[in-house]
């Protein structure tokens, strides 16, 4: 009786999850973890801020640790990069001219940070920020202090190491296309208050400002061109403009591609033995009615765990309300919610954003769509309620400290 094999490529966070989720189910078949990186499965948000920053040890970021995975039977290949997917024979091929046969495939490759599109980009001195080599290797240019870094690109990646950056000493600039940090993200008035956090600490945030040109001297980065002519001079220089869902395995398979692998709420693709998750796949939201590409962390722990189940044959129908996080200086914020209801909707602060001590509500028609708690700790789960539940909120009680969250949810289901 042949022993059925279950492959995942991409052994990030939703990879690792899902081996786990597998196993811990009782399947007793074989389990691969093909991972494209020579280490084994890590978690990323330390990388752009405490394993930056110099205040985590590099083991704090694993998933498991390695004998883990040797203990529970699942086979992780280090290094093994699938070059090409086979839907009619069930086949990876690897880049070293191995294959492996599977009989159920989730797709986990995750994504790629966005390159500088102009003249520059492979000098010296340049860094994007996605894997822990790259962490490393920034986090040592960082260290000695006194260098002038400049960031390309004004979202969550940007300003985390802006903050990292500005810990060791440096000379930070920002350069943002828009004309708040954040805007397209969170809007122009909750963006604001980064804004503010980053001047008083003493970022030179330069917005609707674009980078056209990388200059350098001897294949080492000096300094970021723009427009008009003018250059900032740089001693080390970061991209931070987004990233792009690694789909190209799945496209040239002939899988369905949409701004990501293209899946239902059980992470099923058009074939009926291939899944998708993580960064990479754009997933059926039943509560949004329509599909959803989801990059943060926790959308990894959750989705590849559920993942995991599906390809099972459990019963996954997956909903979970986007949630993602932030450190920067001294401010600490949770953020959860729906960003593309969030973009028609009103925000409610209740507390004070001059002091970044506050709970932002973005309310449509009357419903709670996103919140975000700013240094105000033990409400993330009450914020997803409101979300959840879709209760009717009086704005103006919602903003009132003195009425209690709870009193606002009386009456919602559970």
């Amino acid at each position: 009786m042949t022993v059925p094999t279950f492959a995942i490529v991409g052994a990030g966070l939703a990879g690792a999850r899902a081996a786990e989720a597998i196993r811990s189910e009782g399947f007793d078949g074989s389990i691969v973890l093909l991972a494209g990186e020579t280490e084994y499965p890590y978690v990323r948000p330390p990388l752009s801020k405490d394993y930056l920053a110099g205040r985590a040890a590099r083991d704090t970021i694993d998933v498991h640790p390695a004998p883990w995975y040797d203990e529970r039977g699942i086979d992780v290949r280090l290094g093994a990069r699938v070059t090409g997917l086979a839907l009619d024979t069930h086949e990876l091929t690897l880049r070293e001219g191995k294959s492996v046969r599977y009989d159920r495939l989730l797709l986990a490759t995750g994504a790629s940070s966005r390159r500088f599109p102009g003249p520059g980009a492979d000098l010296a001195g340049v860094y994007h920020l996605r894997t822990v080599g790259e962490s490393q290797a920034l986090r040592a240019e960082l260290e000695p202090g006194n260098r002038r870094v400049v960031i390309v690109g004004a979202g969550w990646i940007g300003l985390e190491v802006a903050a990292a950056a500005r810990g060791y000493g440096n000379t930070v600039t920002v350069l943002g296309r828009d004309g708040v940090p954040l805007a397209p993200l969170i809007g122009d008035e909750v963006g604001s208050v980064f804004a503010e956090l980053h001047r008083v600490n003493g970022v030179d945030l330069r917005m609707e400002t674009q980078a056209d040109r990388l200059i350098g001297t001897q294949g080492r980065v000096t300094g970021v061109g723009l427009p008009g002519g003018e250059v900032v001079s740089a001693d080390v220089v970061v991209i931070g403009i987004g990233a792009v869902p690694n789909t190209d395995l799945a496209r040239d398979a002939g899988l369905a591609v949409d701004d990501g692998i293209v899946v239902d709420a059980a992470f099923r693709s058009i074939d009926p033995d291939v899944y998708a998750v993580g960064d990479v796949a754009t997933v059926f939201h039943p509560v949004l009615r329509h599909h959803l590409r989801v990059e943060h962390w926790d959308n990894a722990e959750r989705a590849g765990a559920a993942a995991g189940r599906s390809m099972l044959d459990q019963a996954v129908s997956y909903d979970a309300i986007p949630y993602f996080y932030t450190d920067q200086f001294d401010l600490g914020m949770e953020y959860s919610g729906y960003g593309a209801l969030a973009r028609d909707a009103e925000v409610v602060f209740r507390g004070d954003p001059a002091r970044r001590e506050f709970i932002a509500f973005w309310v449509l028609d009357g419903r709670v769509v996103a919140g975000m708690n700013v240094n105000v700790w033990d409400v993330n789960e009450t914020v997803q309620r409101f979300i959840r539940t879709e209760v009717r909120v009086d704005m103006t009680r919602l903003a009132d400290e003195s009425i209690e969250l709870d009193e606002l949810l009386a009456g919602a289901p559970d």
